[in-house]
């Protein structure tokens, strides 16, 4: 007896993409923030040396071992972040927990190492709002460090989701929606790199 058309089972619902979608519009908002931020910092910046003053106060040093430190340790952070979605996507749940353990830790790194650059800077907080450059690096550098712990809620939240069994290779949008919000916290550091440590 031969089978027809009608008896064949449905094709599966494709599940919607809510929380990736969701992802990309928190991305582009995180991202036009910080570009926001840095297009104040070089017009300030500028405007202060076109007048012939300083940029930088004196007694301040920006140093490049800790920010060159941190840029490391966020790119090996989009290696295991990637490492985590490939691995979901395989259907590989151990090495998708050791990646987002990985990653968790060098987010936990990062914000170590950028605590410690504040203490090297060497900005008096009592005059802050008296140097321009001052108020922006912290603006600037201290809301990375707010999105990067956020970032880490968010992974950490995937991670108990996919303990929990709720990712495999076939729905796995919460890891990939952590990844896009990660790396995209990453592509801000290494603007926030070459304009705020690098070029001064």
């Amino acid at each position: 007896m031969a089978l027809s058309l009608a008896s064949a089972p449905p094709a599966p619902v494709a599940r919607p993409r809510v929380l990736v979608v969701a992802s990309a519009f928190v991305s582009v908002g995180t991202a036009m923030y910080f570009l926001s931020l840095l297009g104040v910092y070089l017009t300030l910046r500028s405007q202060t040396l076109r007048g012939g003053n300083l940029w930088i106060p004196q007694g301040v040093q920006v140093p490049l071992t800790q920010p060159n430190m941190l840029m490391v340790t966020l790119l090996m952070s989009v290696v295991t972040m990637q490492w985590a979605v490939w691995a979901i996507n395989n259907d590989d749940r151990t090495n998708a927990y050791f990646a987002l353990g990985a990653t968790l830790f060098l987010g936990f790194a990062y914000i170590n190492m950028a605590a410690y650059l504040y203490t090297v800077l060497g900005i008096d907080i009592s005059q802050v709002a008296a140097q321009p450059f001052a108020v922006l690096v912290y603006a600037i550098t201290g809301s990375h460090v707010v999105a990067v712990i956020a970032a880490m809620v968010f992974v950490a939240l995937m991670a108990v989701r996919a303990l929990g069994g709720q990712y495999t290779s076939r729905q796995h949008d919460g890891i990939s929606a952590a990844a896009l919000f990660w790396h995209t916290n990453v592509f801000v550091f290494f603007l926030i790199y070459l304009i705020v440590y690098i070029t001064k």
